[in-house]
């Protein structure tokens, strides 16, 4: 039993399980890599092409441009469902609505259909292109921020989230595998990082400079300044980011299916060295412009849609899935719900001051992302070097022991302050500790589920996201109900003990992970999917 994880009777390596230092794949002594191509002593996986046209060849100037304007843009466009929090009482009153239905609508209606979406673009995108998807994503934004500005009714509002939730999903969903495309494996946490950074900022300081926004203009007015940001992004999108899905002239224009997509995809000797063809030339820039390409893949369209369905039978998959939508969810039920106790005695903020409650969870956010991001790298290569070098994905789930605490303590807090009217400052030290404990989570759920399911990553993405917007959506369409009917203390203690449960499945999960690992690898039906 290495460490507490319990030792499989029927694999001695089951998927994820790996030697310190070794790739899943044969081991390459000098004389077989010798003509492979490096950076400094890092054989570089995938092995770039010898195209010029290659993604992984470009210039890093060029691809790093590519990557700040997605990240940026996905930054904005996820700050589009929370920024509307601090003037949910503003919209209640101006349209006679209650609350609950004004954060399903406002809220809950663009999380879900970003997250029902995302099972399409990620299929099309992998058959046509993502460019494609990312220009006309920003093209329907902007169309939808100007609507907002003129909408005169609550059920245009309405309307207008749910086509803005739609428009959404691409900006959203995309981001990693585009990395993927252009970077190698040892430039990619980084840029990740970079992009974390940008949506937890996106969200939490979207609400302040909302509030300020919503206290001055109106809630038109934050659809008005949207707009005008997503006027600025769509030349970027179109000038600047080209299609990133590389192709192969002497291949029919597929894509390039033999290299490895990340660290933990076989790696065969064909594959490292990149390809034969003869130098190409260069694709000129006005031809990179083209939006539409053709059909990039063979692969059925709706294939690609239902594909993620069946992982969440897995059961790493499960439990990723759960954590990661309940830590989200009561994050975004937080800014929504405060809003209720922070506009009613003895606070009574007004919608700029709302959005000044924002800073100390993005400060948080700043500064505890990178920092679990390391530790999810760091701890679990220091366990590995205590367990004769074998290392398991369950050693990412010690990030666990950190956020639980942080994330039990902080809504029993919140509960308790908000109950009993204590200062403000308290009730920000509360949801802070809420806020830092999220980047743990994440980053345990994520990478423990990209280690032990890689090659099906993508896809169990697609279901931890959609999960994730149907919990955030139910619980934006009763909370304030909750709130109202059992008040603070209650309903932020039930939400503490419900996140609680499930966080404990952590204790479970890293002592059968192996186990079950193995119990996937060698069912048949795991083999079909």
């Amino acid at each position: 039993m290495g460490l507490g994880v319990l030792e499989d009777g029927y694999l001695d390596r089951p998927p994820g399980t790996s030697k310190l230092g070794e790739e899943q794949g044969p081991t390459f002594d000098e004389g077989s890599t010798g003509n492979l191509k490096k950076d400094g002593n890092i054989i570089l996986v995938p092995q770039p092409s010898n195209s010029p046209n290659d993604p992984l060849n470009w210039s890093m100037t060029w691809k790093n441009s590519i990557m700040l304007i997605l990240a940026f843009s996905s930054g904005v466009t996820t700050s589009l469902g929370p920024m509307i929090s601090p003037g949910l009482v503003v919209i209640s009153q101006q349209f006679n609505v209650d609350a609950d239905t004004v954060s399903t609508f406002m809220v809950g209606s663009i999380l879900l259909f970003t997250g029902a979406m995302t099972f399409f673009t990620a299929s099309g995108a992998n058959i046509w292109g993502k460019r494609p998807f990312f220009v006309i994503s920003t093209i329907l934004l902007l169309i939808s921020n100007v609507w907002g500005t003129f909408a005169d009714s609550f059920p245009s509002l309405a309307a207008m989230r749910i086509f803005q939730g739609i428009a959404s999903a691409p900006l959203e969903t995309l981001v990693t595998s585009t990395v993927s495309d252009m970077f190698f494996v040892h430039q990619r946490g980084f840029r990740l990082s970079l992009w974390g950074v940008m949506l937890g900022t996106g969200v939490l300081l979207g609400q302040v400079i909302s509030g300020f926004i919503i206290e001055s203009l109106g809630i038109p007015g934050t659809f008005a300044i949207s707009a005008l940001i997503f006027c600025l992004i769509l030349p970027l999108m179109y000038f600047v980011v080209v299609e990133t899905t590389y192709t192969k002239p002497g291949n029919s224009g597929k894509i390039d299916e033999n290299r490895p997509d990340s660290r933990a995809s076989s790696i065969y000797m064909k594959d490292l060295k990149g390809d034969d063809l003869a130098s190409e030339p260069k694709e000129s820039y006005k031809s990179q412009l083209r939006l539409f390409r053709g059909r990039l893949s063979d692969d059925s369209f709706w294939k690609g849609v239902l594909k993620p369905f069946p992982l969440i039978c897995f059961p790493a998959v499960i439990f990723s899935t759960l954590v990661y939508a309940s830590f989200f969810c009561w994050l975004l039920m937080i800014g929504v719900l405060s809003v209720n106790v922070f506009t009613a005695p003895p606070y009574n903020l007004n919608p700029a001051q709302i959005g000044l409650t924002n800073i100390p969870l993005a400060i948080g956010t700043l500064i505890f992302s990178p920092l679990s991001g390391w530790m999810a790298d760091t701890i679990p290569v220091w366990m590995a070097k205590r367990n004769n070098g074998i290392f398991e994905p369950e050693f990412r789930l010690v990030l666990m022991a950190i956020a639980i605490p942080m994330s039990t303590a902080g809504f029993i807090g919140f509960g308790i302050a908000a109950s009993e009217g204590l200062s403000l400052t308290w009730c920000l030290v509360w949801i802070t500790m809420h806020s830092i404990a999220v980047p743990f989570a994440s980053q345990a759920a994520i990478s423990y589920v990209i280690d032990c399911h890689t090659k099906d990553a993508n896809q169990a993405f697609v279901t931890i996201n959609f999960v994730k917007a149907l919990l955030s959506f139910g619980a934006s369409s009763v909370g304030n109900g909750l709130l109202v009917k059992f008040g603070p203390r209650t309903l932020f203690i039930g939400i503490a003990f419900l996140n609680l449960g499930i966080s404990l499945l952590t204790i479970p999960s890293y002592i059968y992970g192996k186990r079950l690992r193995s119990w996937v690898a060698r069912s048949d039906w795991a083999k079909k999917i």
